[in-house]
C-alpha cells in the first residue's frame, strides 16, 4: 500500500483560491440540514440508546427493510436478510477485495475506472484486464472475449453515471451484459452510487435486476443524505453476504448507529422523496453551465461526454495533450481538475483526458474555470 500521485496532486486544492473540479464531492448546500435536525429529534425519541449502542455488523435491521423496499421500487430482486450495512460503498469494496482477491487474481474492469476500487483492491496485489467501452460505457464483445479467455475472479463496473466518464450503460446492451455474465457464471460487482442523480432521460434498472445471484449490488446514502455519516451498503446472494458480514467484522464491528436510525427514518419518513429534487435542481444547472462553458470555451480538437446525471464530465484532448503537465499550469491558474490517467487499471494509459466535477461549484465559479482552463490549454 502507498501514498497514490493521485493523492499528492490533490493535496494543493486545499487553497481557497483554487476552483475545484477535482474531487468527487457534493454541494454542502444540498445536505438535508432541517430534515436532519427534524430526523435528530425522532431517532433520540424512537431509538434512544440503542441509536449510540454497538450494533449487528450487518447492520440495523430497521435501516435494511427500509432500503430492501428502496431497491425494490427500482425492480431489483432483494431481501433484507441478504442486505449489509457499510461505512460508505467504499467500505464494501474493501470487504470485497478481502474475501475474493487472491495476490495474482485478475480482476475485469471498465476503461477508465473508479480509482477509488482501485486502491482498494491494491493490497491483495491483484492482476487488472480492462474492458473496452465507448460512448455507451461497456462493449458486450470485449467482455465477452475476457471471461471467454481468461480466468476472471469478477468483473467490477459502474453501469449509471460512471465515475470518471459520466457515461451510463443503455438497457439493451446491459442485458447483453448480463447474459454474458451469466453464459460464463462469471460474478459481477455492480458499484451504483449515483443512481438518484437523474437530471433528464429516463431511468435505466441496474444490472441485478437480470441476474440478482451473480451480482453484488453497492450503493451508498453519500449522495442523497451526507458522505460525513458514511453509510453505504450492499446486496448480495446469501452465501457471499455471510462472507462480507464476516470479513466487516474484525475490521469495524459495525457501521456508525446513529447514521444507521437517521438513514432509516430518512427512507420511512418519505423525506428522501421529498428532497431528492432540491438536490437535482442544484446539479442539473450546474451540470448545464459546464456544457455550455465547454462549448462556449475549449477547442475545438476536445470533445467531453454529456450525461443524463450524476458528477462528472470526462473530457478528451487530442492525442499529443498532457493533462497531468497542464494540470500544474492550471494550478497557478487557480484552476484543479483530476488528470484522466489515475482512473485507468493500464498505467501511461489516458494521458490526454481530464475529469471535471461540477457538484461542488456554483455556476460563476464553473464558467470562470472552464474559461481559465480553455486559456491555459491555448497557452500551450
Amino acid at each position: 500500500m502507498e501514498y497514490s500521485a493521485l493523492s499528492e496532486l490533490l493535496r494543493v486544492t486545499a487553497d481557497l483560491k483554487i476552483i475545484s473540479l477535482a474531487g468527487g464531492l457534493p454541494a454542502p448546500e444540498s445536505f438535508p440540514l432541517k430534515i436532519i435536525k427534524k430526523l435528530n429529534d425522532l431517532v433520540l425519541k424512537k431509538y434512544k440508546g440503542a441509536s449510540f449502542q454497538y450494533g449487528p455488523t450487518d447492520g440495523a435491521m430497521v435501516l435494511r427493510e427500509e432500503i430492501a423496499q428502496w431497491l425494490v421500487k427500482r425492480n431489483m430482486k432483494v431481501v433484507a436478510e441478504n442486505i449489509g450495512v457499510t461505512s460508505g460503498s467504499q467500505g464494501a469494496l474493501d470487504t470485497i477485495g478481502k474475501i475474493f482477491i487472491d495476490e495474482g487474481d485478475i480482476i475485469a474492469v471498465e476503461s477508465p475506472t473508479y480509482i477509488g476500487a482501485i486502491d482498494a483492491f491494491a493490497p491483495y496485489n491483484p492482476k487488472y484486464v480492462e474492458i473496452q467501452t465507448d460512448e455507451d460505457g461497456v462493449i458486450p464483445e470485449s467482455l465477452d472475449q475476457i471471461l471467454k479467455t481468461k480466468k476472471i475472479k469478477f468483473v467490477y463496473l459502474i453501469p449509471t453515471f460512471q465515475n470518471p466518464s459520466g457515461k451510463t450503460i443503455p438497457w439493451e446492451r446491459r442485458k447483453q451484459i448480463a447474459k454474458i455474465i451469466k453464459k460464463y457464471n462469471a460474478l459481477l460487482i455492480e458499484d451504483d452510487p449515483y443512481n438518484s442523480l437523474r437530471y433528464r432521460g429516463k431511468p435505466v434498472d441496474p444490472i441485478q435486476t437480470l441476474i440478482p445471484n451473480n451480482t453484488v449490488y453497492l450503493c451508498t446514502f453519500s449522495k442523497v443524505l451526507a458522505p460525513g455519516l458514511r453509510i453505504g451498503f450492499y446486496s448480495a446472494p446469501k452465501d457471499i453476504a455471510n462472507l462480507m458480514m464476516a470479513a466487516k467484522q474484525s475490521v469495524d464491528l459495525h457501521t456508525n448507529s446513529y447514521g444507521q436510525y437517521l438513514a432509516a427514518e430518512y427512507l420511512k419518513t418519505g423525506d428522501l422523496k421529498k428532497h431528492l429534487p432540491k438536490i437535482l435542481k442544484i446539479y442539473k444547472s450546474r451540470l448545464e453551465t459546464m456544457l455550455t462553458s465547454l462549448d462556449k470555451y475549449f477547442p475545438n480538437n476536445f470533445s467531453w461526454t454529456k450525461p443524463e446525471g450524476g458528477m462528472f464530465v470526462w473530457v478528451t484532448g487530442p492525442k499529443n495533450f498532457d493533462a497531468v503537465k497542464l494540470y500544474w499550469k492550471a494550478i497557478k491558474n487557480n484552476v484543479a481538475y483530476v488528470p484522466g490517467t489515475y482512473f485507468f487499471a493500464t498505467p501511461g494509459v489516458g494521458k490526454n483526458t481530464m475529469r471535471l466535477n461540477f457538484t461542488n461549484v456554483s455556476e460563476i465559479q464553473i464558467e470562470a474555470a472552464i474559461k481559465k482552463l480553455s486559456e491555459v490549454i491555448k497557452s500551450l
